[in-house]
């Protein structure tokens, strides 16, 4: 007998627990980076900015490896490896004092730290489906949010009470929080998803993995839009400060004010904005793209103030509170529906390395973000504010072209049942992901064909919602 709708997965609120958690370790030392790792190693800032940016993007080639781990032993056990690498990073910082043994320590944190995601939304796909999918990563946002702004306030306090060696504290409270979060992590329960009869050959050919994420265009389509979208996200943490001191010559007190606010609004209404967007029925793809466009409107208000330039503080004040709304409003709309949308998108057999493929696009952009705002700044102050315009249209316009080439149920979500022992089950009116990942591999051509919608048959992927 299947339990009415409204269950809850058992074990789901370690989700949103341990993202807490960890969150709140990682918000000990993010908004610090340079001068915690001075602090900790003793090296100049020049060097660790340099060591961060080569093993920084060194770690993003940990991310196929991650994805193929997740497909072959399961997110929760690759999970449990990262948070034990991060533990130890964390703890060995501190007796880091050379520039080998630093480089070293940090090159295995940041593969961990960029292959964290990837593991935590393909964890999220094999706990939940259909609407359970993005409840649980709103929730799972909002709480992690609240969690870097607690760990940001509890790293300025220890370090105001304990001074230079309060950065040492915040490192082994960071690999602690680590510790925490994998041991909350337990009590969660697998679903039990049944797999068609073409998902387990695709899952034992470890090698055909990425080339299925080659192949499927849709899914490049949204990786790519999802790459144009994520350079909006590094704006408010690189981009606002320089044009607020550089171009608005406003009180720097206003960028922290930003920063707080963002946060506030992220961990307090994270929850019921993606309940009021999944209460609305919107598909996914459309709330991604609603998402870019509050970006964009975000962004030609800042072209606007770089324009005008307001003469009083509190003038520039009220209104930068009011771009910081309205963007964060479409911060909250995208990123449940992106994130959800590549997770439903991506077959079941190889979930984990299409989610690694998609990951790379927020690495990319946070490793590119840096240069092409700086240069772009250098010609004029509302340059970058324009290209950011125009990364969230073509993103969005994306998003909505692809829309009839993806799979229905990752569209538009169906509502999700818990049977009784945990056991996920769905109004069964669309094929399986697993399926179509077996189709793909066979002919990659006619998996990107429209067809009619026909229960547990497979090329039903391509069907419009």
């Amino acid at each position: 007998m299947v339990a009415g709708t409204n269950e809850r997965i058992p074990g789901e609120w370690t989700l949103p627990v341990t993202a807490a958690v960890n969150g709140m370790g990682t918000g000990m030392y993010v908004p610090f980076t340079l001068v915690f790792f001075h602090a900790v190693t003793g090296l100049s800032f020049t060097v660790v900015g340099a060591v961060l940016t080569v093993t920084g993007l060194a770690g993003i080639a940990a991310l196929p490896l991650a994805g193929t781990a997740v497909d072959r032993y399961g997110a929760k056990r690759v999970q449990y490896a990262l948070y034990g690498v991060r533990v130890a990073g964390f703890a060995l910082y501190p007796f880091a004092h050379s520039l080998p043994a630093f480089a070293a320590v940090a090159l295995v944190t940041a593969a961990a730290d960029r292959a964290f995601p990837a593991a935590q939304q393909s964890l999220i796909g094999e706990v939940a489906s259909g609407a359970g999918q993005d409840r649980l990563q709103a929730s799972t946002r909002a709480l992690q949010n609240a969690g870097n702004g607690a760990g940001a306030l509890l790293a300025t306090l220890v370090i105001s009470l304990a001074g230079s060696a309060g950065y040492t504290y915040a490192a082994w409270g960071n690999a602690l929080s680590f510790a925490l979060a994998a041991l909350l992590l337990r009590p969660l329960r697998h679903a039990r998803q049944g797999r068609t009869a073409g998902a387990a050959p695709v899952a034992r050919r470890a090698s055909s993995g990425y080339r299925l994420v080659l192949a499927d265009r849709p899914f490049l389509v949204v990786t790519g839009a999802n790459f144009l979208n994520a350079l909006s996200y590094s704006a408010l943490s690189v981009l606002f400060p320089l044009f607020m001191v550089e171009c608005l010559h406003g009180p720097s007190m206003l960028t922290g004010a930003a920063f707080t606010l963002n946060t506030v609004l992220c961990a307090v209404a994270g929850v019921g904005v993606g309940a009021r967007v999944r209460g609305a029925g919107a598909r996914r793809t459309r709330a991604a793209a609603l998402g870019g466009g509050l970006f964009a409107t975000a962004f030609a208000a800042q072209i606007v103030l770089g324009t005008v330039r307001p003469g009083s503080d509190t003038v520039l004040g009220g209104a930068l509170v009011a771009v910081v709304v309205v963007y964060t409003l479409g911060e909250l709309i995208h990123s449940p529906a992106a994130q959800v949308l590549a997770v439903a998108a991506a077959p079941e057999a190889v979930r984990s390395r299409y989610l690694a493929a998609y990951q790379m696009s927020w690495s990319l952009a946070k490793a590119v973000a840096p240069s092409l705002f700086t240069a772009l700044l250098a010609l004029d102050g509302r340059a970058p504010w324009a290209v950011l315009i125009v990364t969230s249209a073509v993103a969005a316009a994306l998003l909505i072209r692809t829309e009839p080439r993806l799979p229905a149920e990752a569209v538009r979500p169906l509502p999700a049942t818990v049977a009784r022992g945990g056991t996920l089950a769905q109004t069964p009116v669309r094929a399986s992901t697993s399926a179509r990942a077996s189709t793909s591999a066979q002919s990659s051509a006619s998996a990107r064909t429209p067809a009619p919608v026909l229960a547990g048959t497979e090329g039903t992927r391509r069907t419009r919602p």
